[in-house]
């Protein structure tokens, strides 16, 4: 059988399909039309997220039998148009649960107290102390949107910090939230009582542009909020006109509508943006 990796991936991941009879090809950053001039010779792909696994992309992929997701979510495959086809669509939702929730609690730290923008300008030997007054996080009020593996373990991190978690997911007993000191409300009601607000929910219709002009109106003056978990949640242009007005404190983002990021994104433009190449998960 023959595997493409088109993304990259750990090192061990192609030695232990060529220990057990694969024959493994390794590249990197194809393009859209390169991918399709050769997917047609693979039974196997392994995609991390930056490979856009289309439709016409399958049409081309007559061998395929499976395509392999190193990481948990798939909107980066067109699983109906896979299915259709017999072709196994796999994910690994486990497999950087911590390293994701790392990342997360990197940029709230980020957020609250715009450690690169300070460090940027001391590596310049600007010395400005009083511009860089930041925010404490014991006794502020975390709001987690989406409460699964990720999620959950972001909130049980920050409670170290003396931070009290709130949080919403449809999915999640009220219960079993109970037992992680996570205090269950509705949507709009984790939108006004946050101090800090985290997104961990999947892309889909009902959470594109979960962030916007009108959610955001309903949050408190001053509200942080972080994103590492799909680029189309947050609408960005309403997040940065939030920003410039100051209803929204500091913002820190690992995702984006459309990626790679381009300059023409106003939140590039900003000084209380944290931002990150989508690499929650690169570890």
């Amino acid at each position: 059988m023959k595997v493409l990796i088109t993304d990259s991936v750990h090192k061990g991941c192609g030695q232990k399909l060529a220990e057990n009879g694969f024959s493994v090809t390794e590249k990197a950053k194809l393009s859209k039309d390169e991918l399709k001039a050769v997917i047609g010779d693979y039974d196997m792909l392994i995609v991390r997220s930056a490979t856009k696994v289309t439709a016409d992309v399958l049409d081309c992929a007559k061998n395929l039998k499976l395509i392999g997701r190193a990481g948990a979510g798939v909107d980066n495959i067109d699983v109906e148009a896979a299915t259709r086809k017999g072709i196994i669509v796999m994910n690994t939702p486990g497999g950087n649960t911590v390293s994701a929730a790392e990342h997360t609690c990197g940029m709230l730290l980020s957020s609250a107290r715009l450690i690169p923008q300070a460090h940027a300008e001391v590596k310049q030997a600007i010395w400005d102390k009083k511009k860089w007054m930041g925010a404490e996080l014991e006794g502020k009020t975390l709001a987690v949107i989406g409460l699964g593996k990720i999620g959950r373990e972001v909130a049980k991190r920050m409670q170290a910090f003396g931070m009290r978690t709130i949080g919403y997911d449809p999915m999640l007993p009220e219960e079993f939230a109970a037992k992680l000191d996570i205090e269950m409300l509705t949507i709009s009601e984790n939108f006004r009582q946050a101090d800090f607000i985290t997104i961990h929910s999947s892309l889909n219709e009902s959470t594109k542009n979960l962030i916007c002009k009108e959610t955001i109106e309903i949050m408190k003056d001053g509200v942080r909020i972080v994103n590492c978990a799909r680029g189309g949640i947050v609408n960005e242009f309403d997040l940065a006109e939030a920003v410039k007005s100051g209803k929204v404190a500091a913002a820190a983002l690992d995702v984006f509508s459309e990626e790679p990021v381009t300059l023409d994104n106003p939140l590039l433009k900003l000084e209380n943006v944290v931002v990150t190449p989508h690499i929650a998960a690169s570890t």
